[in-house]
């Protein structure tokens, strides 16, 4: 504890918490998690996002858990197969159960940031190729068209895709998520796609609002690539992926153009095309060509075996600052830690670098507010500040989540704060 002090975070850094509609909503919709979830061996404890929170139907009880904790800047996703469910078909009941959630966080003060898509799709969107095709990009413009002017007046702050990257990269490289492709030049589309849709998104949206303020970004996830030799060609690795995995695909993202021409896109009508930098940060990657080596014991890691390097989000930051000169939303920061002995440090040493070296973080956003269902993990992989027996549905807050309150309430951290929750480190 002898190298822990107190610190402040500045005043125009806002904290809140993340969450994505497929994990955390439960009850049976027709989307490409809840198909792939019914196949055998895709997901570790052959759980289903059927069960998941409850959240559909237990809403207004996690808002007022959210507003008792001191939240108020909450990141939340709208489940596109409930609000679409057929090809054209829009619920307006849904869409009117989306305004009572939108509208209670109003009441409560949380300020939402909503996301339009995380990782699913509606079944009969997947079963027509989602986003291999071209074709693929008017659909999700359509959605959004449809669904933005329908809650305009309670939500003007947009994600429009999350982690396009790690979607294709799953989904189409490694085969591990739905569709379950392995293919190298499917994987380079589908990211080529995706960043289309946020820049036409972007444009959309804008338009949707007019003369009326509106934020809208990405998030990206994003890693420290570091290779297994420190040699000239491992540092070339490095950069390499870096540059495969986000930097190409933020550029892309941000102003139209990627580092490789035949993926640059022309037709935007002015730079920038975010209007904030949307980080997912969690941990370093030590990489042997496209493989990732296990972190020694000896290393901080998680429960996943991720390694837990705060400096990671430091160079990040002011990587990605320096190169588009606009304000960082950290848009996922979190860890998987069960038995809630860590989560507290990782929560401090990170927001103490925030504090320290980065002004420009306007946003901060603690992946995950309550335990999910956490993709093809299931329900093994615990990230919330608050904790969820997913068998009774009961919420209950970790220690963690009562040191991020505190941190909330008080703008940052003091000593007898750290002598309670970071005393035992």
């Amino acid at each position: 504890m002898g190298n822990l002090e107190p610190f402040r975070l500045h005043e125009s850094l806002e904290l809140g918490v993340s969450t994505a509609a497929t994990q955390i909503e439960g009850f049976t919709t027709e989307n490409s998690w809840y198909d792939w979830a019914k196949l055998p061996g895709k997901i570790r404890d052959n759980g289903t996002p059927g069960r998941a929170n409850g959240h559909w139907e237990h809403w207004k009880e996690d808002l007022d858990l959210m507003a008792d904790m001191g939240i108020r800047n909450y990141r939340l996703g709208l489940e596109w197969s409930r609000i679409e469910p057929g090809d054209g078909f829009y619920d307006t009941k849904v869409i009117a159960r989306y305004r009572d959630e939108l509208t209670y966080m109003k009441k409560l003060g949380i300020r939402p940031l909503v996301t339009l898509h995380h990782f699913a799709n509606p079944s009969w969107f997947e079963r027509q190729g989602a986003f291999e095709n071209k074709h693929g990009i008017e659909v999700f413009r359509r959605f959004v068209r449809r669904i933005v002017p329908e809650i305009m007046d309670l939500c003007s702050e947009f994600i429009t895709i999350n982690e396009a990257n790690v979607y294709a990269a799953n989904g189409y490289l490694y085969g591990i998520w739905p569709p379950g492709k392995k293919s190298l030049m499917k994987a380079f589309s589908v990211m080529r796609n995706l960043s289309i849709c946020h820049l036409r998104a972007y444009e959309d949206i804008h338009d949707i609002f007019g003369d009326k303020p509106v934020k809208v970004g990405y998030a990206n996830h994003m890693r420290v690539f570091r290779a297994i030799s420190n040699s000239p060609f491992g540092k070339l690795q490095s950069k390499i992926l870096d540059c495969l995995f986000q930097g190409s695909i933020t550029r892309l993202m941000t102003t139209g153009r990627s580092a490789f021409p035949a993926y640059w896109f022309s037709g935007v009508k002015k730079f920038p095309h975010c209007d904030f930098i949307g980080i997912n940060y969690y941990a370093r990657c030590t990489m042997k060509l496209l493989t990732e080596i296990p972190v020694p014991d000896d290393v901080p890691h998680n429960d996943l075996g991720w390694e837990i390097y705060p400096d990671g989000l430091l160079a990040l930051c002011e990587k990605y600052h320096r190169l588009y000169k606009m304000p960082v939303w950290i848009t996922e920061n979190g860890t998987c830690d069960a038995k809630d002995v860590f989560r507290s440090s990782y929560i401090y040493e990170h927001l103490r670098r925030i504090a320290l070296y980065l002004p420009y973080v306007d946003r901060y956003y603690h992946w995950t507010f309550i335990d999910n269902f956490e993709w093809s993990e299931g329900e093994t992989a615990p990230f919330g500040l608050v904790r969820n027996d997913f068998s009774t549905q009961q919420r209950t807050i970790r220690e963690s989540g009562r040191f991020y309150s505190e941190i909330i309430r008080g703008n940052g951290v003091t000593q007898g704060m750290i002598e309670r929750y970071l005393s035992s480190i």
